[in-house]
């Protein structure tokens, strides 16, 4: 049975930074931005811009098991925070998902909100002609099935062994490519050009 996702979530907006984070190396805070994550990389937490954040306003601080999700661009997708070492906000290009089903494991619900049949109805549903995004009620709208929690594990299992084995196998395609370039400039070393 599927359920939309504002039933298992609280969703929030990103906090209301207006243009571009300010910086501040005396800030209170760090700022989350489309630049610090990937979806295969995670969250490069050093490259956060630390700014302030005022007293008055009410941030929503980002903790383990939050979901960040890219609402503008042309990749969208979740990413499940394992870690939070900062006093960390997100900005207003990402949308917070905090789980509130007993049921639903935030892993696993990033891991669905990245596969192919949530990622076609967010395609179908992005608006916008320079710059795709993806609207709030869309987001609330897109259908999530949970199974039990073993089988949930079982997926996330599974998915952070492919992430392994794909980051193996980039290292592998990484080094491969060096030699070849090694190759190419000990041939020229070897056989200069004659002028």
């Amino acid at each position: 049975m599927e359920i939309e996702l504002t039933a298992l979530v609280d969703l929030q907006a990103g906090h209301p930074f207006r243009g571009s984070v300010p910086e501040d190396p005396d800030g209170n805070a760090y700022a989350l931005q489309m630049r610090d994550i990937s979806p295969e990389g995670g969250v490069v937490w050093s490259g956060l811009v630390r700014t302030s954040l005022e007293k008055h306003k009410s941030a929503v601080w980002l903790q383990p098991g939050d979901i960040v999700f890219v609402a503008r661009g042309m990749r969208n997708y979740a990413l499940c925070l394992e870690e939070v070492p900062l006093p960390a906000v997100c900005s207003q290009y990402f949308f917070l998902l905090r789980v509130k089903a007993p049921n639903l494991l935030p892993e696993f619900l990033a891991w669905q909100i990245n596969r192919a049949p949530a990622r076609r109805y967010l395609a179908s549903h992005a608006e916008g002609t320079d710059q795709l995004s993806i609207r709030r009620g869309v987001l609330e709208a897109l259908p999530i099935v949970v199974p039990g929690l073993e089988q949930q594990q079982r997926i996330v299992a599974l998915a952070k062994d492919a992430g392994r084995e794909r980051q193996v196998l980039e290292t592998l395609i990484h080094n491969r490519e060096q030699q070849l370039d090694a190759l190419a400039f000990e041939l020229r070393a070897a056989h200069p050009l004659n002028r």
